[in-house]
């Protein structure tokens, strides 16, 4: 940075509540960056320790990640660059190393896209109300007056690969070696779950595993040749359903940009929803858990997955716990709780065993447990896990959300239901018959609307009633 000082820098367009994104080379730069390296040191009090760096295959992410370190040193810490990772890679190195850390990735955005995750020792989260609105403060009084002050003694920078490590501890976790052999297309997306799907289910750093992966999209390129890295659109997932389809596989599996989020495609070419991966994950974590004298394990999910998931869980002798969504509430209810495993309707899965940590990797892997322990197909296999039908998210543009809400309320105030408001508002009807919950966005003008009914025909009545009042 430069004393001569032209620019009144304000970061709250990047800032967001839970991390970091922007355009590069307007919102987000290696001036911003290196500031907000400084400012992560500071406000975390960790001149002398080591904290580590990181990024995702983005074409800013290695300028950006030394500059968070040249930063970062300039203020008395001393940092390991990781070089390429995946975000769950970062959670593990945090936790795995005791120690604080960032990675630059914008996850599923477009190309244009940069950003920042940061943690601190242990993976614990780092929101707008732990330290990210002060981190960004500070950045801002360093960019504007220009420099950042030198600490007693800058800290050094050094390189370090910790993808074996991690590797070698999710094998630890779920053991793959003696499952049937199965035939797993993987589209990584063009990003990074093209370099850890290899090293954890391939052989490129461990003992081969009794799977033949077919690669789809491997090649890191931030640019997205092939299609956007977020298969939470149905589109992005069409070309894995074909290579499925196409190989005679038994299952394939999708990852973000980063790698932190899997969805998963059965035999047939068709998605098995995240709440029944969720339900599929915490029957094995439950029986686990109990195995090692646990006596009623907690599982978290949001208020958006299928009631499948609650009763399976206390079907198994588990304690479910309902929070609200979002990444922030799961890991904070995850702790709090001493939850064995948390799952997400947008499919984030997150372990306590994983430092409460989402990895999409490790899901993976228990699926792929899940589906080799036995030997039946992974379309009759989720069907156990799905006996509801579900609408999905459907979006409607709504000027006045509070209006739409209450005509809702009102059309089925004769109804014999119950109305919580943990988040949004969740009417379920007293026979266990449906159930719906209507969201506000807090950042775009959409109500968000998610129905499940016992059976189709109960669904799309409840939907299309609901939709009709919400966009009268």
């Amino acid at each position: 940075m430069t004393s001569e000082q032209t620019t009144t820098f304000d970061l709250s367009a990047s800032f967001k509540a839970y991390d970091v994104r922007g355009i590069v080379g307007e919102s987000i730069t290696a001036e911003i960056v290196e500031a907000v390296g400084a400012a992560f040191v500071d406000v975390l009090q960790l001149e002398g320790q080591t904290i580590v760096v990181g990024g995702d295959m983005r074409p800013s992410s290695p300028e950006f990640s030394k500059a968070f370190a040249n930063g970062a040193a300039t203020r008395g810490a001393s940092v390991e660059l990781l070089d390429l990772i995946s975000t769950d890679e970062l959670y593990f190195a945090c936790g795995f190393l005791n120690r604080a850390g960032a990675t630059f990735t914008a996850s599923h955005n477009p190309a244009e896209y940069n950003g920042i995750k940061m943690a601190k020792a242990g993976a614990v989260p780092i929101s707008s109300e732990t330290g990210l609105k002060d981190i960004q403060a500070l950045a801002e009084q360093y960019l504007n007056s220009g420099s950042i002050p030198a600490a007693g003694a800058r800290g050094l920078i050094s390189v370090r690969d910790v993808l074996k490590d991690y590797s070698e501890y999710l094998r630890k976790l779920v053991d793959l070696s003696a499952s049937r052999p199965l035939k797993v297309v993987v589209d990584a997306g063009n990003g990074m779950a093209g370099l850890t799907t290899p090293a954890v289910l391939g052989d490129t750093l461990l003992p081969k595993l009794p799977f033949d992966i077919v690669p789809l999209y491997f090649e890191l390129d931030g640019s997205f040749p092939n299609h956007p890295a977020n298969p939470l659109e149905p589109e992005n997932l069409r070309d894995l359903q074909a290579a499925v389809i196409e190989h005679g596989a038994d299952i394939g599996l999708a990852f973000d940009g980063d790698a932190d989020r899997c969805f998963v495609i059965d035999e047939k070419g068709e998605p098995v929803s995240p709440s029944a991966i969720t339900g599929m994950v915490a029957r094995r974590e439950i029986a686990r858990a109990k195995a090692q004298g646990e006596e009623t394990p907690s599982i978290i999910h949001n208020l958006l997955t299928s009631r499948a998931v609650a009763e399976l869980v206390e079907h198994d002798g588990g304690r479910a716990v309902r929070t609200r969504v979002g990444h922030s509430f799961i890991k904070a209810v995850m702790a709090k709780e001493g939850a064995v495993f948390g799952g997400e309707h947008s499919a984030h899965f997150y372990f306590r065993d994983f430092w409460n940590a989402d990895t999409g990797m490790l899901a993976a892997m228990h699926v792929l447990a899940a589906l080799g322990e036995q030997d039946g197909p992974l379309s009759e296999l989720a069907r156990e896990y799905e006996p509801y039908v579900s609408s999905g998210e459907i979006n409607s543009e709504v000027e006045d959300k509070p209006a739409a809400v209450e005509r809702v309320r009102q059309a089925f105030a004769d109804e014999d239901l119950t109305i919580d408001n943990l988040d949004g508002s969740t009417f379920t009807a007293n026979d266990g018959s449906y159930w719906f919950n209507l969201r506000p966005s807090n950042t775009e003008p959409f109500l968000r609307l998610n129905a499940e009914a016992t059976d189709r025909a109960t669904m799309e009545r409840v939907r299309d009633r609901v939709l009709s009042l919400v966009r009268a």
